[in-house]
């Protein structure tokens, strides 16, 4: 019999167009699976079981009349809790932040979800106003890796990660600002795409400005695609939205990669230790790359590590986003977020306005590079998934997140779209992700790229028990 739980969402749409099966058979399964999974794994603030029930049920109704409601009519979703959903208090992993509502408002790309008849499972884990690599908070505990729940799922979409992989759900929104999309994706063994920026509006505006992107997280990148031409269209609520796609990405993925110009970047030029098991992996997925028809160049983009620009960036943004609580709730704020915060309040205007000419340096570099070469390829991290609750790998001497994702936070610099994808696993079972970078608003390549290899049966990762 098919396990309704590990369908792509592309394939729930086709069978309930055949009437292989139902949403509210699917619904119930994902509902189940999420329940069954919790206590291990930790991955959601609330399930909105009812709820998502009723939603499924009237999908059905649509569905037997032959009347889908959208693209997505019936397929469970899961939302990040740092995106507002209508009807559920929206906490951001804080107990600073007030249940009390009203919660009565979609975020823009949760309302695209809802009027394309996506069923909501519910708010899944995130570290304390998504601001760091992995996800743990004093509100709800520690986020555990589906593959061994002693390590860490990643973050800041670390329950968004590890639903996706134990079917709790084929697709699931995530944000993020310096690899919250891409570190959990990698570590759980998934896909995850983070937009070009403004791809996908994004309202109330993110405390770290401009470095925050929402994407999705989704079993394949065709799952992802239609995914995308759903969530990425413009909303007035966000000024920075960009305007709509001519065409579809789902449309064009049977591209390929032929003829693509591809950049292989090892350790971005000896910049990154990477752990010679991913290493191996990615290497491997670019040779497949190669195979498929794209001319691969090992090539080393022109840039050393940006990381006290987006310190100084992220660290503002995290100060800007506890500003209004009073000093009693401070007290309640993770204290890895208070060191930060605390950081963050002390940096000058003109100190972040150098870190901005950092940043503008960086997009130019990239700029140029691009025209030379459609995608770039790294590692997604150089590490796989270490123990969970803690920051950083223990005995590592890194102080900060950002120690251990050097791959990833330098295209939020950027506001380039990247993503990645599983392509094997380490010693230990644990995933290893491929990182794609495309120059901005060609989110169509990353996709391309990604569906090829998936087609062409690369990615690798164990299913979770």
């Amino acid at each position: 019999m098919t396990d309704l739980t590990e369908l792509t969402a592309v394939r729930l749409v086709d069978g309930y167009r055949k009437g292989d099966f139902s949403p509210v058979e699917v619904t119930r399964a994902a509902l189940e699976r999420a329940e069954r999974i919790q206590p291990e794994l930790n991955a959601f603030v609330r399930l909105t079981g009812e709820e998502a029930l009723d939603r499924a049920r009237r999908s059905e109704e649509r569905w037997r009349r032959g009347e889908p409601g959208g693209r997505l009519d019936g397929v469970p979703v899961t939302v990040k809790d740092i995106l507002l959903m209508r009807g559920h208090p929206t906490l951001r992993g804080s107990r600073a932040v007030s249940p009390d509502g009203p919660w009565d408002e979609d975020a823009p790309s949760v309302a695209r979800l809802r009027e394309h008849g996506a069923v909501f499972l519910g708010k899944t884990t995130t570290p304390e106003y998504g601001w760091k690599g992995v996800t743990d908070s004093p509100l709800s505990g520690v986020t555990r890796n589906p593959h061994d729940p002693s390590r860490t799922a990643g973050g800041s979409s670390g329950g968004a990660g590890a639903a996706v992989a134990r079917g709790a759900g084929p697709l699931a929104l995530g944000t993020d600002g310096g690899g919250s999309v891409r570190i959990p994706a990698s570590f759980c063994g998934i896909f995850g795409l983070k937009p070009t920026y403004g791809r996908v509006p994004l309202y109330p505006a993110s405390a770290f400005g401009t470095l925050a992107h929402v994407g999705p997280m989704t079993r394949d990148a065709a799952d992802a695609a239609l995914m995308l031409d759903v969530i990425g269209t413009p909303d007035a609520r966000d000024w920075s939205a960009l305007g709509p796609v001519p065409g579809s990405y789902t449309d064009a993925l049977a591209e390929g990669v032929r003829g693509l110009r591809v950049a292989y970047s090892p350790s971005l030029g000896g910049q990154v230790a990477v752990r010679p098991a991913v290493a191996s992996a990615v290497r491997r997925g670019v040779e497949r790359l190669a195979e498929l028809g794209a001319y691969v160049t090992e090539t080393d983009p022109d840039f050393t590590d940006p990381v006290d620009a987006f310190h100084t960036l992220w660290f503002s943004g995290a100060a800007r986003a506890a500003q209004r609580l009073r000093a009693g709730q401070r007290e309640l704020l993770d204290p890895g977020l208070r060191d930060v915060v605390g950081t963050g309040a002390r940096y000058s205007a003109l100190e972040y306005l150098a870190a901005v000419d950092v940043r503008m340096e960086l997009g130019r570099r990239m700029g140029r590079f691009h025209e030379a070469y459609d995608l770039l390829v790294t590692p997604t991290l150089p590490i796989t998934a270490f123990e969970a609750g803690a920051e950083v790998p223990k005995g590592s001497g890194l102080r900060r997140w950002t120690g251990w994702t050097p791959f990833t936070y330098p295209f939020n610099l950027t506001q380039q779209p990247a993503a990645t994808v599983p392509v094997g696993t380490d010693g230990d079972g644990l995933p290893i992700g491929l990182h794609l970078v495309a120059a901005r608003h060609r989110d169509d390549l990353v996709l391309r790229a990604a569906h090829a290899l998936y087609e062409a049966g690369v990615p690798v990762s164990p299913t979770p028990a």
